[in-house]
């Protein structure tokens, strides 16, 4: 069997040993990939948005089945192209990744439906806007409408900080076309935990629980990134809590996309907020999240390819899906700088036990040489019995890792010991 993988990060790296578990699998072909995916996949090169590129691929070499697992291509209705070439995929089509495509949306299907969520309003005037903002509670929160590559949501702390975040998206075109709508929340208190899910539009069945570390610094200092680490299970979310979810989002929110008429396959990921009122919804994504999926995948016990054809056929329901017991951690190595301005192109070396662990995101092959090529180069992750012990294996994995100016938090998983 021959499998088309869209994208060319750490979570398609985490994806991509995942499926080649399933001894039917020949061969993977990645769209772009990555020079650490190059030994285990054929790395076409191909961009994850060039729809026509990965049409005239899947037109010319055997593809079985595609899985398209960034945001981008499925927003801009990859799913729907290769699905009328008669590709079976995994993902949703456009008109259900809408869901993470607005925010907007989003928000008012969960309005329409009783899903708890942040109060919010929603602006396409920025004068309205700055306005609105002259009396909303502070801290606020600003989100660009949009994909922004994740960095367009701004928990404002002071009534200037939210007018300049309006303002840079709406008339100084930060964002492009995803900020000229802006969406000001509620800001909401509590632990966070992402919650990734299989579903075939009818059924759902959530993967194991996750807590990602989305500031560049300890302490949760510093800028938002696409996230520097990650572990699971998340121990704030209880059996009593993830049942709770299950009745008051995750159903209620396969059943919205279903009666709105955008029936959602694929991986539907929650962002969740538990607040003192109850659980509710920070944001919605319509694909495996990164890097969260470096942490859930290696804890999944079941095949991931029968489980992804399940979504595509509607056959969840009867599909085991079936995770470990055990914890996992996965720390980021990063470029000095990431996520402003940062250098390319420094050889990366791996120990041999380092390189088994790690999944690549940031890096490009230089002839045979393996090199930095973007702000996350690595997600390292360990599996271990106990949450202690895979946060200390990690970070002795990650030690592997080297290369110029890398750099890593230090305290990956430290919140969720404490808890």
């Amino acid at each position: 069997m021959n499998i088309m993988l869209i994208g060319g990060g750490g979570r398609e790296h985490a994806i991509l040993r995942s499926l080649k578990k399933n001894p039917a699998v020949e061969t993977v072909y990645t769209l772009p990939g990555n020079g650490g995916m190059a030994n285990e996949s054929v790395c076409t090169g191909i961009g994850a948005t060039d729809l026509d590129g990965i049409a005239r691929f899947a037109s010319e070499y055997p593809v079985d089945y595609a899985v398209v697992a960034p945001d981008d291509p499925l927003v801009l209705g990859c799913v729907d192209r290769l699905s009328e070439m008669g590709i079976p995929c995994f993902g949703p089509n456009a008109d259900a990744a809408i869901i993470e495509g607005s925010k907007a949306f989003s928000k008012n299907l969960m309005k329409k439906y009783n899903i708890p969520t942040a109060q919010y309003e929603i602006f396409t005037e920025l004068e309205a806007a700055l306005e609105y903002l002259d009396t909303a509670p502070i801290p606020t929160v600003v989100k660009a409408d949009g994909l922004a590559l994740g960095k367009g949501v701004i928990i404002a702390q002071t009534r200037e900080e939210a007018k300049q975040a309006v303002t840079e998206m709406m008339a100084g075109g930060k964002f492009g076309k995803s900020g000229t709508t802006v969406v000001i929340e509620e800001f909401l208190e509590g632990p966070e935990v992402s919650v990734l899910s299989f579903t075939d539009g009818t059924c759902v069945k959530p993967m194991v629980s996750s807590m990602d570390h989305k500031r560049a610094k300890d302490h949760d200092e510093g800028l938002n990134t696409g996230g520097m680490g990650t572990v699971a299970p998340n121990p704030y979310y209880t059996d009593e809590v993830a049942q709770q979810c299950m009745d008051e989002i995750f159903l209620p929110t396969i059943r919205a996309m279903k009666a709105e008429g955008r029936t959602f396959k694929g991986c539907l990921y929650f962002g969740l907020m538990l607040t003192k009122n109850g659980p509710k919804v920070i944001e919605y994504n319509c694909r495996f999240g990164d890097p969260e999926t470096q942490v859930v995948l290696p804890l999944l016990e079941s095949d991931l390819l029968t489980i992804m054809q399940a979504c595509t056929n509607g056959t969840l329901e009867q599909t085991e899906v079936k995770f470990s017991e055990k914890h996992a951690c996965c720390v980021i190595t990063a470029s000095a700088g990431y996520p402003e301005a940062y250098q390319k192109g420094y050889p990366i070396t791996m120990t041999a036990e380092a390189d088994a662990h790690t999944y690549v995101a940031g890096a490009k092959l230089q002839g045979d040489t393996l090199v930095t090529s973007g702000g996350r180069v690595t997600g390292t992750t360990a599996v271990a019995d106990t949450l202690k012990d895979a946060i200390t294996e990690a970070y002795r994995l990650a030690d592997g890792v080297q290369f110029t100016d890398s750099y890593r938090r230090s305290d990956i998983g430290q919140r969720a010991l404490q808890a």
